[in-house]
């Protein structure tokens, strides 16, 4: 497995963000993500309100070798937290989001937690069942990346 390590957003990692999820084989993939996540002010806006702590949102960058690979997190109202994550493209296959979350989960006690992952994101869907999250239902909704409305699968991490 690989080693993974958090630490917090800092500025110098926006732009790695942003060129992530402007990437439209990633998004597809992903399929639940802003509008249009080419839109560098709306973009800018949005890490700003996470950056600023409130509405509970903690993120945290994921480190490999020296190098962001990533980001992690979670929002919501207790009872409610959602964990999101997103690895760069090029570090895919390599078990970094595994890491990453794995981390995440040991630093933050709340339970339950849960997430979404598009239905066919079988990637994404690995990720959530190794860090122990279960399938609790399914749901389907407008992927804004695919411009359709897409399946998903939801899943929970109890105590």
């Amino acid at each position: 497995m690989a080693g993974v390590s958090l630490r917090a957003v800092e500025d110098a990692d926006l732009p790695l963000f942003f060129a992530w999820m402007s990437d439209p084989d990633a998004t597809r993939v992903a399929a639940f993500t802003p509008k249009d996540p080419t839109d560098r002010a709306a973009f800018d806006a949005h890490w700003a309100r996470i950056r600023s702590g409130s509405g509970g949102v903690v993120m945290r960058t994921a480190v490999a070798d020296g190098v962001v690979v990533g980001h992690v997190g979670a929002y919501g109202e207790v009872g409610d937290r959602q964990v999101t994550y997103w690895i760069d493209r090029a570090h895919w296959g390599r078990g970094l989001a595994t890491a990453a979350l794995r981390a995440f989960l040991a630093e933050t006690p709340t339970r339950p937690l849960h997430a979404r992952a598009a239905a066919d994101n079988l990637g994404s869907r690995r990720v959530l069942e190794k860090c122990g999250f279960v399938v609790t239902g399914t749901d389907r909704g407008f992927a804004q990346a695919r411009g359709e409305e897409t399946d998903e699968v939801l899943v929970t991490l109890r105590a």
